[in-house]
């Protein structure tokens, strides 16, 4: 696929972050596990535009998951939002305003790798804490495949576009991301 070499990821599951590994191991869902795919890369080339000259993958076909720390009196949420690469998500109004917060913002870094057993740079939305809303823009959830992270930073995940909103807390929504 693309400039990958991919391999089912239940059978590579030494590519995958723990929490990422247990949630293909408990695999559940219409889509068949053997169609969620893992690829080695160079963790050096892990950022989005560096992956995807070096992998030959269109930026189109690449999402990125961002943590969100959204506030409402004095109580902290986090959410994850998959956008395509070749947008930005709202957080200032759409995904403030899905959240019911008063503010959000890009979750502290330190927070984020903590919470998600995740390298930074690497993050996914197969496997994040069971209580995280994970907001999935319509355009992301359309791709017949999209790359994401796989929990670390030294291998990427293509998975159909349909299994982003197959996931646990799933929500697909129109309009999440903005063009960049």
């Amino acid at each position: 696929m693309w400039g990958l070499d991919t391999r089912p990821a239940v059978e590579r599951t030494d590519l995958l972050a723990r929490p990422v590994a247990a949630a293909v191991a408990a695999w559940k869902h219409t889509t068949p596990v053997e169609r969620l795919l893992v690829a080695a890369i160079d963790a050096d080339l892990a950022d989005t535009a560096n992956f995807c000259a070096a992998y030959e993958v269109p930026v189109e076909a690449s999402a990125n998951c961002v943590v969100i720390a959204a506030k409402r009196g004095g109580e902290v949420r986090y959410a994850a939002c998959v956008v395509l690469a070749t947008t930005r998500a709202d957080v200032n109004g759409t995904v403030r305003r899905h959240l019911e917060a008063r503010k959000a913002s890009f979750a502290p870094q330190d927070d984020t790798v903590q919470a998600t057993g995740m390298e930074y740079g690497g993050i996914t939305p197969l496997g994040l804490p069971a209580d995280w809303p994970i907001l999935v823009d319509a355009a992301a959830a359309a791709q017949p495949y999209v790359v994401v992270g796989s929990g670390l930073r030294r291998s990427k995940l293509a998975v159909p576009g349909a299994v982003l909103a197959e996931l646990p807390g799933a929500q697909v929504i129109e309009g999440l991301a903005r063009q960049v």
